[in-house]
């Protein structure tokens, strides 16, 4: 079962909300929303189809240079902090960035989710936007997937960051896009969440 749920934000951000009775959810931050990504995206189906819990699917609003996907990320966090009682992120590429510093900042507010995923998260988006940098702010169980043989992004930077971080690396033989291994991809990403 599914919602259709409008993230109260200053932008437009439209959700999805999969298998809303749950007391947790897992918010799911999708790829680069130039680049075709959006809450359809198979491997955050996948995700969610592999969660014990219910997940908020999102859209980015307009083309913001990452400040105001950024922004997105944490409005749609928010709301799902309103609305259940343990929140964790996801975020698959640009989203996986997106999550990682997005769990950064709002570890440092005292909002800490009870985790935080990434599947082949791009390293860094602008200068105030760095996965990389910001694992050493996050204070909850993070975890990492990627492909081995992927050339569009550069995880390896943010897992051996995380590595460092006590958190959990998971390396599969797959490229970025992981055609037809979402089904796997999404229990991995499941695992380390919960």
């Amino acid at each position: 079962m599914s919602d259709s749920v409008v993230v109260p934000a200053d932008r437009d951000v439209k959700a999805t909300l999969d298998n809303p009775d749950s007391d947790t959810c897992v918010v799911a931050c999708p790829p680069h929303p130039q680049m075709g990504g959006n809450r359809t995206d198979a491997r955050l189906q996948a995700v969610s189809d592999a969660l014990p819990c219910a997940c908020l699917r999102f859209d980015y609003g307009p083309w913001d240079e990452g400040s105001g996907e950024l922004a997105d990320t944490r409005d749609a966090y928010a709301w799902a902090r309103d609305n259940y009682e343990q929140v964790g992120l996801f975020g698959y590429s640009f989203g996986g960035c997106l999550a990682l510093v997005a769990v950064a900042r709002e570890c440092r507010a005292g909002r800490s989710p009870f985790a935080v995923a990434a599947l082949s998260p791009a390293e860094k988006l602008t200068d105030d936007i760095d996965a990389v940098a910001a694992i050493e702010d996050i204070d909850c169980p993070v975890g990492v997937v990627y492909g081995e043989r992927d050339t569009t992004v550069d995880a390896e930077s943010v897992a051996d960051r995380i590595r460092e971080h006590s958190g959990q690396v998971e390396v599969v033989s797959a490229d970025h896009f992981y055609v037809g291994q979402a089904e796997m991809v999404g229990e991995l990403v499941a695992d380390l969440l919960f």
